[in-house]
């Protein structure tokens, strides 16, 4: 932050060869008439009461103002070659992508990321430039916009257009991260982490991902892509997804990019990534050294929050737990809240974002 320092010049408290004229001198002097008992008590009232609210003007300060300036400039420029060597660590980022209306999720994320000692190589992909202030400002060099930036009015609704703009960028993000040489991991906000997920990236995999069925697997299930579903494509959620930077991983998200395109977003279809993203594991397969996570440790919320049975009988085995299979951002809060998984209410203090 910059800062300006003011000097008082001193002056040499001599006796003035050339006295001033008796009508200088009166000229001179009539500025103390100003000085009485009132005017002084005035004056030092309205210092206290400047300093009184001194904290509250700093926004209209021109060094504060100056320094926001600096600032924003600064993490507008800020390149995601910048901002991934950064925050990588042991060749690492873990990355989400997030517009403001979804801050609060961002922060229930983060806090239990926190608890697993794994939140220093956290990557915010802002996709408004609010939203990259506002966690830089808190979060200094942990979130990065890659323009263009989005509308950021508005939460947007699962198969709306906005929702489709959002989402389908992020193999772009990923791809990106991988040109870079680091492995990527990718999360929804609307997830919450119970334990560590790392020591579950056995091998040396291309890439690793979740099922999105809710039916429930043996707990020694096949780690291969499943078979294809209805729709002739598997399932697998795009939501938690990790890569290795290898050719194949690299092959699978420009195939993914290319199946976005095929099926751009239309009031009719009302597409989203995720099937982009099962068509490009579908057609890369052969090619592509897949793995699956084991259901018990990543399920899928259709599975979590709607089968308590299955809860109970795989209790102590959860590791990140996805709010899916429910519509609409008050709702997912309000499950959260009822599962015990909120935690910004009473633990914001554990997030570097504070409380947002």
């Amino acid at each position: 932050m910059s800062s300006f320092l003011h000097q008082r010049q001193s002056y040499s408290a001599l006796t003035d060869p050339y006295p001033l004229s008796p009508r200088i001198l009166v000229n001179y002097q009539r500025p103390n008439l100003y000085f009485n008992k009132t005017n002084l008590f005035i004056l030092f009232s309205l210092l206290i009461l400047l300093g009184f609210l001194h904290p509250y003007l700093g926004f209209f300060s021109g060094t504060t103002l100056f320094s926001d300036v600096n600032s924003q400039s600064k993490w507008r420029n800020y390149s995601l070659k910048d901002a991934v060597s950064f925050v990588g660590q042991n060749g690492t980022v873990i990355i989400c992508a997030v517009s403001e209306p979804y801050l609060p999720f961002l922060n229930n994320w983060l806090i239990s990321i926190v608890r697993q000692n794994h939140h220093d190589k956290v990557l915010v992909i802002a996709e408004d430039y609010a939203t990259l202030y506002k966690v830089n400002e808190r979060w200094p060099g942990h979130a990065v916009l890659i323009p263009p930036a989005l509308d950021s009015q508005s939460a947007h609704k699962f198969g709306s257009q906005g929702f489709f703009n959002f989402t389908s960028r992020r193999p772009r993000h990923l791809l990106n991260i991988l040109e870079l040489g680091y492995n990527v991991m990718y999360n929804d906000v609307d997830m919450v982490w119970l334990e560590d997920p790392f020591p579950y990236l056995q091998g040396n995999h291309d890439i690793y991902f979740t099922d999105d069925m809710a039916a429930v697997k043996p707990l020694n299930h096949s780690h291969n892509l499943p078979p294809p579903g209805r729709k002739g494509r598997t399932y697998i959620c795009s939501c938690m997804i990790f890569l290795r930077p290898t050719t194949a991983a690299k092959l699978v998200l420009k195939k993914w990019i290319e199946e976005m395109r095929a099926q751009p977003w239309s009031k009719a279809k009302k597409s989203n990534d995720q099937p982009a993203f099962n068509w490009a594991l579908n057609k890369t397969a052969g090619q592509v050294d897949m793995y699956l996570l084991p259901q018990s440790a990543f399920p899928t919320g259709g599975l979590y929050f709607k089968n308590q049975t299955w809860v109970q009988e795989t209790k102590g085995m959860h590791v990140i737990i996805h709010n899916n299979y429910i519509l609409g951002f008050e709702k997912k809060i309000k499950r959260f809240h009822d599962f015990g998984l909120w935690f910004v209410d009473e633990h914001a203090t554990e997030s570097p974002l504070g409380k947002v």
